[in-house]
């Protein structure tokens, strides 16, 4: 049974939560104003890739951190990434590519770090130890991993006066098509952003406002967590697709994949994500992914109203899928496990979510609920309504 609270305290809107003292962030905020920022990439994936050559693109300094020289022989020698689509075309040249952190993120504005749920532990120790007061660092998806990393930061000794936000979305919709080329079928044009600690959101946003204008903020980092559609969509499509998926070289689930049938499975889940959302007084908006796949709705989603019919035309997400794919390791493991764990403390049900925790876990032979990433695993569970709003406010 999940467990009912009591109540909620009043939750702050986006507004009124990001009021906070201007002090080294302040002043670190007042100098990107006046030029272009500096900006560490952190990782070589497709995310990273396009953020990176985008950046550089419009006029911005640019250094990107890869621990795997040999995949990326060529970055490595050119500093170079050619970038297609729907951005337009164009090749971009990096200041530093290093496997040195320390080199890259050494008096950066802005560290990306668009990696993985399931990586952000080491993530964690490749960046803390070089951070400094004022820098903002944005990480995807939205999945607490800020609140992770900042409690790895403190325990090791690293945290300073940062920032770290979270969208609810990647930015792009990209893949990587050769060792130096990446192209782009989607940009958000609604990205919604939580901010750890939200006392920090006004600086942090009015910053990567400057590299991604369709940032809009929401209340914090848990707001944002509960607008992370992978974990519905992801789980979903994996469970149903698994024949394709494991007797075919290829298979796209965006496409092939998507049936009427399908949709309504991930429909019927997102609803339990926004009643979780709902439940635990969170107002900004929910995006219904209903939203998505309805290319009249009046309500745009976060990349807009044509961006699934782009998708399925693309063809780009036709790949070798296994069950150690990320859409498992990082949408069902990390964020599906975590929005169950949500709905346990505020005494929402979500059978659908459980059911699919179950039924993948037991393809996969691994407890998702013991494993996963979870409040409990955060060490949140057991925290009283308002100390875990506190902690989102206020930080560790």
């Amino acid at each position: 049974m999940k467990r009912r609270p009591a109540s909620f305290p009043a939750c702050a809107s986006a507004e009124s939560s990001t009021r906070s003292v201007r002090n080294n962030f302040s002043g670190r905020w007042c100098r990107m104003n006046k030029m272009a920022l500096k900006i560490a990439v952190i990782g070589g994936g497709n995310g990273n890739f396009t953020a990176a050559a985008e950046m550089a693109l419009a006029g911005h300094t640019v250094s990107l951190w890869s621990d795997a020289p040999g995949r990326h022989e060529r970055l490595f020698s050119d500093r170079s990434i050619h970038l297609e689509g729907i951005l337009g075309r164009g090749e971009a040249s990096l200041a530093r590519v290093s496997q040195d952190p320390k080199e890259v993120i050494d008096g950066a504005d802005v560290i990306i770090a668009f990696m993985p749920a399931y990586t952000q532990e080491k993530t964690a120790h490749i960046i803390g130890p070089h951070l400094e007061d004022g820098q903002i660092v944005f990480l995807c998806p939205g999945s607490l991993g800020s609140y992770l990393l900042c409690t790895i930061w403190k325990e090791n000794g690293w945290l300073k006066d940062v920032a770290v936000a979270e969208p609810g979305t990647l930015p792009y919709l990209a893949r990587k098509t050769g060792l130096n080329t990446v192209q782009v079928s989607g940009r958000a044009v609604r990205l919604p952003v939580g901010v750890f600690p939200a006392r920090k959101t006004e600086e942090a946003t009015g910053v990567l406002k400057e590299l991604y204008p369709a940032i809009h903020s929401v209340e914090n980092a848990m707001s944002v967590s509960l607008l992370n559609v992978g974990p519905i969509l992801h789980s979903v499509l994996v469970l149903l697709n698994t024949g394709p998926i494991e007797h075919l070289p290829a298979w796209d689930i965006h496409n092939e994949g998507t049936t009427p049938s399908v949709k309504k499975l991930i429909l019927a889940q997102d609803r339990e994500r926004v009643a979780v959302r709902s439940a635990m007084g969170f107002q900004s908006h929910p995006y219904p992914f209903s939203d998505h796949y309805d290319p009249n709705s009046e309500n745009e989603w976060m990349y807009g109203r044509k961006a699934h019919t782009d998708l399925v035309k693309s063809e780009k997400w036709r790949e070798p899928l296994t069950f150690e794919h990320r859409y498992v390791r990082e949408d069902v493991k990390c964020n599906l496990a975590l929005l169950s764990s949500i709905g346990d403390f505020c005494g929402v049900e979500t059978p659908i979510a459980d059911g699919l925790l179950t039924l993948i876990g037991t393809i996969t032979g691994e407890n998702y609920r013991a494993s996963g990433r979870t409040l409990a695993s955060l060490g949140l569970a057991d925290r009283t309504r308002e100390e875990l709003f506190r902690i989102l406010q206020e930080g560790i």
